[in-house]
């Protein structure tokens, strides 16, 4: 019996249908709501906020639409529709699935309790002892990382979670953080009335991605009316009343309704019972690619999703619980594991091919490898840009589209390796783009998938004509692009 800690996407459990499959029983403890961050304070209210935004974003630079999707927002109606998408913070929908899957599910907070073992404090006081026969999964998730501030339980700050379910725009929102959190709120709330003034400590948005996608966003926030200070952090906040009050690191002065922290993650694992199995309360779980805790001997403890740090996205935890879950019935079964790269039994992508869309406007989307992170590494790649405003596709979405694409490929062995796009719709150009690292599909067959005219997708074909016009006149460094 595998019990995981943690009903969540984040930090989803081995899949049922694996577990059972190899005629091992599954329990969940859950502490909160079944189905976790992503369910109720993160992707499934976040992008309820934004879709509609989005949406009158697009429509109001279309011909014979824009005076008609010039006004603002209706907020009752939008906020409505997060709602809904949040299951009104109920998991009667999520704990029937468990039923039907053959998953018990166990109420309280979970806690490590020695090896194979967990000790459940019930909702009424009481303790629920848990053996398990084959392994024990910790998908805790993570939470939000807040700074060192004096009296910070006094000045209220908003977290992801309260920023994805507050249940009226506040009239001045303070944003600390550059991130995509902080980036899709600043959006969100925008679009809905709130005066935003968003503080990043560096000197651009998104930096963890292509620099050109956060000068993209950071234009469309300004043109939304955004006010953005780079370079600057929070010195002191207090709350006075119902308002903030900030001082900066460069002498400024702020005051707001709310301030939303997002400036991190990090991991939950401060009170699971860590220090009974040899490690140490509040550490990220690191795992290799079986998601198997390599700190704890007898391969009998794996950690799932944000907790273990690999990829903090809802469906790397996803993909992971299917590797975990291949791995542990294997293991139970006393079948050998197949973990070389891309086998059934092994994480490959966490670290490959990990596809993520921002939902700002405009949309960012990739996947694989970023020149930045080519550069950290030292990894030669060759650099091809393309402008999507010159696609027919993008100019049939609106005329005056704004947008890029990049791709990274591999120079000796001539396969994708990573893949930025920018611009409205752009997401849907991403599977594309994953399904082609994954398959480490040759430049030469790429040529041979026909994308249909006038469609965004279009831009594949663009980004292949400039690599084969261009590669041969030009000298390629690690990170050097190729002009459009």
């Amino acid at each position: 019996m595998p019990p995981p800690l943690g009903g969540r996407p984040g930090g989803a459990p081995p899949p049922p249908p694996r577990a059972t499959a190899a005629g091992l029983s599954t329990v969940i403890v859950e502490g909160e709501l079944v189905g976790g961050e992503c369910s109720y304070w993160a992707c499934e209210p976040s992008k309820a906020l934004l879709r509609p935004a989005l949406l009158r974003a697009d429509a109001s630079r279309v011909p014979g639409l824009d005076p008609a999707a010039a006004g603002p927002l209706k907020t009752a109606a939008v906020l409505a529709h997060r709602d809904r998408m949040a299951a009104h913070w109920n998991d009667d929908d999520q704990v029937e699935w468990l039923k039907t899957a053959g998953v018990d599910l166990q109420r309280g907070h979970g806690r490590l309790d020695g090896p194979r073992r967990v000790a459940v404090t019930t909702p009424d006081g009481g303790t629920v002892h848990l053996r398990a026969r084959h392994a024990v999964a910790v998908c805790t998730g993570s939470g939000a990382a807040l700074p060192d501030l004096p009296d910070l339980a006094a000045l209220r700050p908003w977290t992801s979670r309260e920023a994805t379910s507050a249940p009226q725009p506040p009239g001045r929102l303070v944003i600390v953080g550059a991130g995509v959190v902080a980036t899709e709120m600043a959006t969100a709330w925008q679009a809905l009335g709130s005066e935003v003034t968003l503080l990043a400590r560096g000197t651009r948005l998104l930096p963890q991605l292509e620099p050109f996608a956060g000068e993209l966003v950071a234009d469309r926030l300004r043109e939304a009316g955004a006010d953005l200070r780079f370079g600057v952090t929070v010195a002191t906040a207090a709350r006075t009343g119902g308002e903030v009050r900030l001082t900066l690191s460069d002498g400024g002065r702020l005051a707001a309704d709310e301030i939303l922290f997002a400036t991190g993650r990090a991991p939950r694992t401060g009170d699971i019972g860590l220090e009974t199995v040899g490690l140490t309360p509040g550490d990220w779980l690191t795992t290799d690619d079986t998601l198997t805790v390599t700190a704890v001997p007898g391969d009998w403890l794996y950690a799932v999703g944000d907790v273990n740090g690999r990829a903090l996205l809802t469906h790397q935890g996803k993909y992971q619980a299917r590797i975990a879950g291949a791995v542990i019935a294997a293991r139970a079964c006393g079948s050998p594991l197949d973990t070389g790269r891309w086998s059934p039994h092994a994480g490959t992508a966490d670290t490959a091919a990990v596809p993520q869309v921002v939902f700002t406007d405009p949309e960012i989307a990739g996947v694989g490898l970023t020149t930045v992170e080519a550069r950290r590494t030292g990894r030669r790649v060759d650099v091809v840009d393309y402008d999507l405003g010159h696609v027919a596709g993008a100019l049939q979405h609106h005329p005056g589209y704004r947008g890029r694409a990049r791709a990274l490929i591999d120079p000796d062995r001539r396969t994708l390796v990573g893949a930025t796009f920018a611009g409205p719709g752009v997401a849907e150009l991403l599977h594309s783009a994953t399904v082609a690292i994954t398959g480490e599909i040759p430049i030469e067959r790429l040529w041979h998938a026909v994308p249909p005219f006038p469609t965004i997708s279009e831009v594949w074909l663009r980004l292949l004509e400039t690599y084969r016009d261009q590669r041969g006149q030009a000298t390629f460094s690690r990170t050097q692009p190729l002009a459009a």
